[in-house]
């Protein structure tokens, strides 16, 4: 089973190197990995370009953004799986994909999904958030649930039938992208129950009343779009599931 990786990056030189390494030192022999440049300007297309043939795809141009460059890469792509790993950001151990392939192959499933951490962007040991996605049920969108974006994974073919990432919802796209696959086309769902994804703090925060209520908009207009209708409720337990992720400790990471 083919797995592509996706890293899209735009300006990212301080940060791509880790994210590089924790994908071509994975465990997993068959894997495409797929750079998406947005034009950088500060040297890191001469990292990306460095290494080689090790990256199977790089491609460096202007683009509409995060959510555009993604994508441009899920295009590119020829794996049976896709996953996306920002630059910002790294896989916490060298068996994610090997774990991913294991767990999709072992339930039969169009898609898996694990676990986040966040941490300090300068110091990666000190740990400041964790998601813990958990089981899903059926309706569990309802509820305010959803799994972390880049632990995410799925096959090609859901792409391919249900279509690509909106670039008109801004930082909601993701939400829209899982609630259009899980919950209303009901893909096939694995939990890999285990930290996969490593993410620095930064980017776009949801922490002041402004921010919260644009993505409260933003996330009701995922629902409509889809044909959708939640609980009056719904979007207000989205943020407030957040706050446990940041008192509640991740297990320690496997030798």
């Amino acid at each position: 089973m083919k797995v592509s990786i996706i890293t899209v990056v735009y300006n990212g030189a301080e940060f791509v190197r880790d994210c590089i390494e924790s994908i071509l030192n994975q465990t997993y022999p068959d894997i495409e990995y797929i750079v998406v440049d947005g034009k950088s300007t500060d040297g890191t297309v001469d990292i990306v370009q460095s290494y080689g043939k090790r990256i199977a795809q790089f491609v460096s141009e202007p683009d509409k953004g995060l959510y555009d460059a993604m994508n441009k890469g899920i295009r590119l792509a020829t794996g049976e799986v896709i996953g996306l790993l920002n630059a910002d950001d790294f896989y916490r151990h060298n068996r994610v994909i090997e774990n991913m392939v294991a767990t999709l192959k072992r339930t039969d499933s169009d898609a898996a999904y694990g676990d986040m951490i966040y941490v300090d962007r300068t110091n990666v040991q000190k740990i400041k958030r964790y998601w813990r996605s958990g089981w899903y049920t059926e309706n569990a969108f309802l509820w305010g649930w959803m799994p972390g974006h880049l632990s995410f994974f799925a096959k090609r073919s859901m792409y391919e039938q249900y279509g690509l990432f909106r670039l008109d919802l801004k930082s909601a796209a993701d939400y829209e992208l899982m609630l259009r696959f899980i919950h209303k086309n009901k893909v096939k769902l694995a939990y890999m129950d285990e930290v996969t994804i490593v993410m620095r703090m930064g980017g776009v925060s949801n922490s002041s009343v402004k921010n919260r209520l644009e993505a409260n908009q933003s996330d009701r207009i995922a629902w409509q779009l889809n044909g959708l209708k939640p609980y009056f409720f719904t979007f207000w337990l989205k943020p407030l599931r957040k706050i446990s992720q940041y008192v509640t400790k991740p297990p320690k990471r496997p030798d």
